[in-house]
Parts: C-alpha cells; sequence; structure tokens
C-alpha cells in the first residue's frame, strides 16, 4: 500500500490523463455540460459511490461514507467550458467549433475524479465526503444554483475545499492565503435615455452618445476619489455602444463593464456611487441615465481554520518549501466563494508549469499536474476525518 495519496495517485496518473483528455475533447458551456456530468456520475458509480445527478441542472454529487463519523468535508470541481476556438494542435484538442477548456476546468473535474477513486478505494477515514462537481462556473451562476437546490441542506458540509491550476507555477507546488484571496465580480450596464435628431441639427437632440462619453469620465474617479485607498478595486468600461447610422443622432447609448472588489461593502460602494453618478451627469446634459449592476460573483475570502488545514493537507504531500502561505489575492473572480459565504472553505492555487494563461486559444492543462491535485483533496479529507 503506497504511504500517501500522491504515491498511490501517480500509479493511475495515465488513466486519469485520459479521462481528462477526453473531457478536453468534448466541451461543452456552462449549464450545458450534459456529456460531461454523465460521464462524472458514471465514473462515481464505477466506484460504488452514491450518485445525485442534476442538482442546479447539470451539476452532480457523489456521496461516500465510511466509519461512523457524521463530519462531512464537501470538495468541489467546476466542469464548464469557454466560448473560445483552440488554436493548439494537440491530439485531444477540442472537437467542438468555438468552445474549449481554456481554463482547465476538464482536468479540476479529472483531479476531483482521482480524488474519489483514491477514497473509494482506501477509505482512510472517518465520516462523509461530499464530491461536488459544479456546473457553470464561467459567469453563469452555478454555484447559485446549486445553492438554490438545496446543496447544502441536502450534503451539509461542516468544511468545503476547491482549487485551481496556475499557469507559471512549477507544478507540485501550491499557494494560498487565509481572507480575501480573489475579488467579487459584477456586470453592469448604464443605459442613456436623451432625444434623437439628424446629426446635422444636434441642437434639436438631446444627445445620449456625448452624455455617456462624460458618464464614463466620471465613473473613472469612482475608485480614486470614493474608496478607502486601502480597500483594493477596479471599476472597468469595456462597452460603449450608441447608434447605427453616421447621419443620426441616436435616442439611446448603453455603457457597459465589469467591476472587482474583496468585499461586499465596497460592492455596495461602488454600486450607489456609480449609479448617483451616472444620473447626475446625465440630469446636466437634459438626459436621463439607469443603471443595471448585476453581482456575478461575490469575493472569494479563505477561512482562517481551513487555510491552515487545506496548506498543511498540501506540505504533507511535497513539503513545506513548496507551499507559499501568503499568496497576493488576485482581481479575478470565482464563483465557489458563494459557496464559502455558508460553510466554511479554502481555495488554493496549484501548479500547471509553463505554458499559455488562463482563458486563451493556446492554454493547455498539464497533465501531470493531475496526481497533485487530486492527492490534496484526498489528504484534506484523511487529515480532516480521521480514523481514530
Amino acid at each position: 500500500m503506497p504511504t500517501t495519496p500522491l504515491d498511490a495517485l501517480r500509479r493511475h496518473q495515465a488513466e486519469l490523463a485520459a479521462i481528462r483528455q477526453d473531457l478536453h475533447a468534448h466541451p461543452e458551456l456552462g449549464m450545458t455540460e450534459r456529456r460531461t456530468a454523465e460521464v462524472v456520475a458514471r465514473q462515481l458509480e464505477s466506484l460504488g459511490i452514491e450518485v445525485h445527478r442534476g442538482v442546479g441542472g447539470t451539476g452532480v454529487v457523489g456521496v461516500l461514507r465510511n466509519g461512523r463519523g457524521n463530519r462531512a468535508i464537501g470538495l468541489r470541481a467546476d466542469m464548464d467550458a469557454l466560448p473560445i476556438q483552440e488554436l493548439t494542435e494537440l491530439p485531444w484538442r477540442s472537437r467542438t467549433a468555438g468552445v474549449m477548456h481554456a481554463c482547465g476546468h476538464d482536468g479540476h473535474t479529472t483531479m476531483l475524479l482521482g480524488a474519489a477513486r483514491y477514497l473509494a478505494e482506501t477509505r482512510r477515514f472517518d465520516g462523509i465526503v461530499h464530491f461536488i462537481f459544479q456546473p457553470g462556473e464561467e459567469g453563469c451562476g452555478g454555484a447559485l444554483a446549486m445553492l438554490e437546490d438545496g446543496l447544502f441542506e441536502r450534503f451539509p458540509c461542516d468544511a468545503i475545499y476547491g482549487m485551481h491550476n496556475r499557469p507559471g507555477m512549477p507544478v507540485g507546488e501550491f499557494a494560498i492565503r487565509s481572507g480575501p484571496t480573489a475579488a467579487g465580480g459584477a456586470f453592469f450596464d448604464i443605459t442613456v435615455t436623451g432625444r434623437g435628431a439628424h446629426g446635422a441639427r444636434p441642437e434639436a437632440s438631446i444627445d445620449p452618445v456625448l452624455t455617456a462619453c462624460h458618464v464614463a469620465t466620471a465613473l473613472q474617479s469612482i475608485v480614486s476619489r470614493n474608496l478607502n485607498p486601502r480597500d483594493p478595486a477596479v471599476v472597468s468600461i469595456t462597452k460603449v455602444q450608441g447608434g447605427e447610422a453616421y447621419n443620426v443622432i441616436p435616442e439611446t447609448a448603453t455603457i457597459s463593464g465589469t467591476a472587482r472588489f474583496f468585499s461586499r461593502e465596497v460592492a455596495a460602494q461602488i454600486e450607489a456611487a456609480m449609479g448617483r453618478m451616472a444620473e447626475g451627469v446625465a440630469a446636466g446634459f437634459g438626459a436621463t441615465a439607469t443603471l443595471d449592476w448585476r453581482l456575478i460573483f461575490a469575493p472569494t475570502v479563505n477561512d482562517a481554520e481551513q487555510t491552515e488545514a487545506l496548506a498543511a493537507a498540501a506540505a504533507s504531500l511535497v513539503g513545506e518549501a513548496k507551499v507559499a502561505r501568503d499568496k497576493p489575492p488576485g482581481m479575478g473572480s470565482e464563483d465557489f466563494s458563494f459557496m464559502m459565504e455558508r460553510v466554511p472553505g479554502a481555495y488554493i492555487q496549484l501548479g500547471n508549469g509553463d505554458g499559455a494563461s488562463l482563458h486563451n486559444p493556446r492554454y493547455a492543462f498539464n497533465d501531470e499536474a493531475i496526481p497533485y491535485g487530486a492527492a490534496l483533496y484526498a489528504a484534506a479529507v484523511e487529515r480532516g476525518l480521521p480514523r481514530e
């Protein structure tokens, strides 16, 4: 019997890599992961794990019990791909035009399947493990859909763990931090309504395009003049749209973008300032403005106790020198955050080696990372639910 989960899972790497490559070749967008979910469910069933399909749409939850313990740990992986045309020449490249696993969710899913295999075979824990395979992480509301479907009422957890691969960090290394680790994210649309007119007669109009330009400029002061400088935040305007003809001043124009923040309080400040500025600036031009603000991701905040538990589990596999416990927080977002608002948990990064960045058409998940991620999930369970 191998002495650690990492030893055991290295022996299964080729089989797990084959699963990962199959998932990569057949990517599915958020909330449509039917084939992926069925692959997951059948893999779990083959291990004798209790399977629940259709949680939050296309989500899957596996339940494994051992011993007499009632404490439960949740392990979560995301399953969805992105609307990107793959540009690699790998043998297992995407067979679906315009859809690609460019974020490594195929690898995350496989790592959790690897952990399920190891735990089902060894059963060196006392309690309950919930294997949570989540749909729709890429801004599609998958975590909330599972929560609204009673995820933690049906599958109560005392702690929950998640992870993400990180290009540029060596395989076999991990990075984590206690407290805020990934930003919350909101999308916004501001609709400016004026009065249309002929392009040659601007005096007859209330120009929504000109108004929108001034609103866009004003929004740049939100972070610098409305927030405490100790609260990092980003407001980015990514689209300004208005009109379709060269010689027509339109009735409306729209400003769209995203905001990032590390607390819901700061999010509320940004939303209030954005609405106030848009309405005030528009009124100065005789126009009106309405704000549509949508929280897509809550801030990802690691619980201190669970962060230490997950970091210690990682160190038990690869040594303290390969576990960074002071990872700087990132402005990217992760909807695992909504689950961690309900259950104390931790979210960790694992090395994917050199290669293209996430959300890049040339990105490639490194199959050498599979045993490390799977072993970390397994070690977290064995340490968190120890046998007497």
